[in-house]
């Protein structure tokens, strides 16, 4: 069928329902294979469950299903990524058709960063009208058809719930029966998907009128009540905040305040102002949405877009509370998921632009320490990829070193870790300087259980051993250890820790040489991984039933 294939080019891609038909229709199909999720959902810390205000974003791009619909990727220059994950709680996929799968490629950069997805059904203007009249005004059996398939999606191409965003005015029947149709839509998704999520949008008030609150209040309460959220309409002024919060109570985290990144309509701020929003919302204990931050590239422009990103998201960063990674092993080589070149060991194997997110890899915390330290994306050159991060700074006068901090672990320390860094120092004065690793930890008697969101401070600080040559138990998997190429150094570690947990993962450039002068370095890194050196002398297990289909040979 031609929503499974691209017609000009045969290749497999991401599609949208249209309408009630489409979805009441849908089954799973043979062409499908390609577009179910292969990531499974990355743990990480808090979980979404603990009471931490949390941070969704709403991806809204020129009707959706752009570049990104190509499954296998795609040969777009300077295409939209985006991969400042550790700040996201919930990813939402946006878009005007009726039934919005979220295209495979953001689930699997999404999950592997720890972060669940929602798909959206929106029903709007008068098509919305008939629609939400056909299945809402009859029978509950009309209602639990929708849910149930509705769920079934979700839990087939493995994401994690829905956004349901109803723009249109209701019958007394349809809105009577809209409340049992979330809570039973709610109970489907959470019983298909494991930590499913249905959130409602604010729109519709309970005698069925189309009218947008800005707030939680006793006109649309009934439809909070009725699921695991509500995203606010964005023209909200403090005091709604303040009503929303008070009627919220214990469920105040479950509000997600809308903030519209392009400021339509009366607006606290948007684009570079976003954090005026943000620092009111979460002021009064309040989670927020993020609506269309691809503002960054469509209002800017393409050029200097990684840059503009990172400005973005580094004028956020008081406002958003990062995620801790929890657990082993950590293998990265930084890569966003595009590239204007592809890497493979420091060697440029393929030259021309690309663009596949499901080629993202794990993503840092990007730190910004404005004037003094900064990470970025760097597409000139890489390990394996499209990308390496670049790390710059200054070293203060009279200073050692400086440390600049990658990842946030909240997990036990195993007895023993192996650790392994790939970099290469950029500019005339690169022999200057050494790097290496930085590990932090707190005693364990002051270990999480899964709520703690405020990290205590580190009481250990380690550097760890430096090894000649990667261990028998290693050396077949680290066959880069022993030297660099391509001008890239490979160093590998190892470090014994006992009853305490991981805090944080930095990487620390020193100077050769004390110096009374500010000296300034740029560095690449290329790839590092964390292991837990107990798990390195088991056995991997067998991969087995391999089978292969959908094939083209030429």
């Amino acid at each position: 069928p031609a929503r499974y294939f691209d017609t000009k080019t045969t290749e497999p891609i991401s599609f949208f329902l249209s309408g009630l038909e489409e979805l009441l229709s849908w089954q799973p199909n043979s062409h499908d294979v390609f577009n179910i999720c292969t990531v499974p959902l990355a743990q990480r810390q808090p979980p979404l469950r603990s009471r931490r205000p949390r941070t969704l974003l709403c991806h809204d791009m020129r009707g959706g299903y752009l570049e990104d619909r190509f499954i296998q990727g795609s040969a777009t220059r300077n295409p939209y990524v985006f991969y400042h994950w550790r700040y996201i709680d919930i990813f939402v996929y946006f878009s005007h058709r009726t039934v919005t799968i979220p295209p495979v490629c953001w689930t699997n950069a999404a999950h592997r960063n720890g972060v669940p997805v929602l798909g959206t059904f929106i029903t709007e203007w008068t098509d919305g009208e008939k629609l939400c009249e056909a299945f809402l005004a009859g029978g509950e059996d009309a209602y639990h058809a929708v849910s149930q398939q509705l769920a079934r999606i979700a839990q087939h191409y493995r994401f994690d719930g829905w956004l349901i965003n109803m723009e249109n005015a209701l019958s007394a029947a349809a809105v009577g029966n809209l409340p049992s149709f979330l809570r039973h839509l709610t109970a489907r998704v959470h019983g298909a998907v494991p930590g499913g999520l249905v959130i409602w949008y604010d729109s519709v008030l309970e005698n069925g009128t189309l009218r947008w609150q800005n707030e939680l209040n006793e006109q649309n309460r009934v439809f909070f009540d009725a699921c695991d959220g509500l995203f606010v309409n964005y023209n909200w002024k403090e005091e709604h905040l303040e009503r929303t919060w008070e009627l919220a109570g214990q469920r105040h985290v479950d509000i997600y305040i809308g903030v519209d990144v392009f400021a339509r309509g009366d607006v606290v701020g948007g684009g570079f102002d976003t954090n005026k929003s943000l620092s009111l919302i979460r002021k009064h204990g309040l989670s927020a949405a993020i609506f269309a931050p691809g503002w960054v590239y469509e209002h800017l422009g393409e050029e200097n877009f990684l840059q503009n990103e990172d400005k973005f998201w580094g004028l956020l960063e008081d406002y958003l509370p990062t995620h801790s990674i929890c657990t082993l092993p950590l293998a990265t080589s930084f890569s966003v998921g595009m590239g204007t070149s592809m890497f493979l060991t420091g060697k440029e194997e393929e030259t021309g632009p690309w663009y596949n997110l499901s080629a993202q890899e794990i993503q840092p915390l990007y730190p910004e320490h404005w004037g003094r330290l900064s990470t970025s994306c760097c597409l000139q050159d890489a390990w394996c990829g499209g990308s390496s991060l670049r790390v710059q700074g200054t070293i203060p006068p009279g200073e050692e070193h400086v440390a600049i901090r990658l990842f946030s672990f909240q997990m036990h320390a195993p007895p023993k870790l192996f650790l392994n860094l790939l970099y290469k120092m950029e500019g005339p004065h690169g022999d200057d300087f050494t790097v290496a690793l930085e590990l932090t930890t707190w005693h364990s008697s002051r270990c999480h259980d899964g709520t703690v969101t405020v990290l205590p401070k580190p009481h250990g600080r380690h550097h760890p051993r430096l090894l000649p040559a990667p261990p028998p138990a290693l050396s077949r998997l680290l066959a880069t250890c022993s030297h660099g190429a391509q001008g890239w150094t490979s160093r590998c570690y190892e470090q014994e820790l006992r009853g305490c947990s991981l805090r944080d993962l930095s990487v620390l450039v020193s100077r050769k040489q004390a110096s009374p002068q500010e000296t300034s370095f740029s560095c690449l890194l290329g790839e590092i991984r964390v292991l837990d050196a107990g798990s390195m002398a088991a056995s991997p297990p067998q991969v087995q039933s391999l089978t292969a289909s959908q094939l083209w040979w030429q």
